[in-house]
């Protein structure tokens, strides 16, 4: 068995992705653990199949599933690498993690790995999606998940980071191969980025991460969003669809790649500037 890191993946309803992953990182010998929100299809058998350890616990937002799983699972491994159902381990990257070796990253806290992302098939490879960069390997008992946000999830390191730009996690969501279930996934993540925009303006919400365009990746974002927050609601997604498409080059991804563009770079940010404009003049009555 790994006596040097463990697996903890997050799980609803994903039977069509849990074996593409489990197969992925199986001959690693990691503990791997499930934290399930409820499945009523065959995740928690195939899991079984897999002897995977399985919690469950009600699903609020990824923030607080992941900070959950951290509390509550008995990781022994001094390293902890955290997944989602979709994602599975290239075998460049699982190269990476079997030469793993603790003793190697000493004084190093956390380890961000190289993510492709795929929808509906197609590599989405310019517009700023790739390379992206995310910590999901991090010392045990040291990372934690940032509670901060009601949507996004990252786990948060204090100390030295290293990233792996070779070697990949590949990101595809199969179910949003029916559009269907991406609006209506997005439907709800606009619903809980207007509710944190909102309560950001109360003061009731602040940035963990201290924003710095030279930072880390996450600091980056951080400084990025802080931008992001102070542009004008309705005109910021035609600005960022726009710098996105032509700076970032998203017009020289295929066709599918630019249709994902579009629905998550300007009619996401449309629908969640129409929900907080909504919230704003609800809480004004």
């Amino acid at each position: 068995m790994n006596q040097e890191f463990s697996f903890i993946i997050l799980t609803f309803n994903e039977e069509v992705h849990l074996p593409r992953l489990l197969a992925s990182i199986k001959d690693l010998q990691a503990n791997t653990f499930i934290l399930d929100s409820g499945s009523t299809d065959g995740t928690l058998n195939i899991a079984k199949t897999y002897g995977v350890e399985v919690k469950n616990h009600a699903f609020i937002n990824h923030p607080k599933q992941w900070d959950f799983a951290l509390k509550n699972f008995n990781i022994k491994t001094p390293w902890t690498i955290g997944l989602d159902a979709d994602q599975l381990v290239t075998p460049e990257l699982f190269n990476q993690l079997q030469k793993f070796r603790h003793a190697d990253f000493e004084g190093i806290n956390g380890i961000y790995f190289n993510r492709k992302n795929y929808f509906q098939g197609s590599w989405i490879r310019y517009g700023g999606y790739y390379p992206i960069y995310l910590l999901k390997m991090f010392r045990t008992g040291i990372g934690y998940s940032d509670l901060n946000e009601n949507m996004d999830h990252r786990f948060i390191v204090p100390g030295k980071t290293v990233i792996w730009k070779k070697g990949h996690l590949l990101e595809e969501n199969l179910k949003e191969n029916n559009i269907d279930f991406w609006f209506k996934k997005h439907e709800k993540y606009s619903d809980l980025i207007a509710e944190e925009e909102i309560e950001r303006t109360k003061k009731l919400r602040s940035q963990t991460l201290k924003p710095n365009i030279w930072g880390n990746p996450d600091e980056k974002k951080a400084w990025l969003k802080r931008l992001w927050w102070k542009l004008p609601l309705g005109l910021r997604p035609y600005l960022y669809y726009g710098y996105r498409m032509v700076f970032q080059f998203g017009i020289l991804d295929n066709k599918t790649a630019r249709k994902f563009h579009y629905l998550q770079g300007l009619w996401f940010r449309k629908l969640v500037d129409r929900k907080i404009l909504a919230l704003r003049k609800q809480n004004e009555q």
